[in-house]
């Protein structure tokens, strides 16, 4: 185990990098092996609009990198974080670090991100595909990006966590952003037992649904756990998902500088 944690101590960003160009790749393909859906749109215009966002998002990742050097060095210095009142075994203390940065980091930023109007209007960029895929993990506008690591900043500060298990977090979080972002199909058998605990394909396709009050549930990143005790799980016949923001139909969802310019667009009506 504790070979298995001080192996992300020493990750480097373009190791991170890389591992999202592997799950893009990866489950980009399962896309053609086992769709739910038949997108009959142009899969790599579609792809260049939404990676065009990993771009900068990349900058704010490498601002944000800066900002959590210094929030580790002022929680060892000052033992800071739950762990710190805690002797637990260090695999007690990794699972409940990464139960805690999900639900801080994921579910109540993403929560937040849907319930207050300023916020909302960052996140309606990545709401507004209406082809969603895997590429799709990688459509958030720059403030969308900044809100949910300010909140993951907020989680290691409250947690204590070593930079281990944040880097660790930040891999899982990687493989379930684009797994459930994914247009593919698992079979019931497989998806039902699994989505007790853990966010599957199906269960995110629901949280894209067009209008609420499905698109105010599944908040889940990695664990569904967290919707299911806050009552925001749901599921349904995932053929009843239409993709898209109902505010936003009339609008083009793959004009980039548009979507860059959306969340300060004052005719856009919202309901919060």
């Amino acid at each position: 185990m504790e070979k298995f944690v001080q192996f992300f101590e020493h990750i480097q960003t373009w190791q991170l990098f890389l591992w999202v160009a592997l799950w893009i790749g990866f489950f980009g393909l399962m896309e053609n092996l086992v769709p739910v859906f038949t997108h009959k749109n142009n899969r790599w215009k579609h792809a260049g609009v939404n990676l065009s966002f990993l771009l900068s998002t990349a900058v704010i990742n490498l601002l944000i990198g800066l900002a959590t050097a210094g929030v580790y060095v002022f929680i060892r210095e000052n033992q800071i974080g739950l762990i710190y009142l805690l002797n637990w075994p260090l695999w007690v203390e990794l699972i409940v670090c990464l139960l805690l940065l999900d639900f801080i980091g994921m579910y109540c930023s993403h929560y937040a991100l849907h319930k207050f109007k300023w916020m909302w209007k960052f996140h309606m960029v990545h709401h507004s595909d209406r082809h969603v895929d895997v590429t799709t993990g990688t459509r958030h506008h720059p403030g969308d990006w900044l809100i949910r690591e300010t909140f993951a900043l907020v989680a290691i500060i409250l947690t204590g966590a070593p930079v281990a298990f944040y880097f660790l977090f930040r891999f899982l979080n990687v493989i379930f952003t684009y797994l459930t972002h994914a247009n593919i199909h698992m079979p019931p058998w497989l998806e039902k037992p699994i989505s007790w605990i853990f966010v599957t394909p199906h269960v995110h396709k629901f949280h894209h649904h067009f209008e609420r009050p499905w698109t105010d549930t599944n908040f889940g990143n990695i664990f569904s756990i967290w919707d299911r005790f806050f009552g925001t799980f749901v599921f349904d016949d995932v053929r009843k998902i239409k993709y898209g923001l109902d505010v936003l139909e009339d609008k083009p969802d793959e004009d980039v500088l548009y979507q860059m310019r959306l969340p300060f667009d004052k005719s856009i009506k919202t309901d919060y």
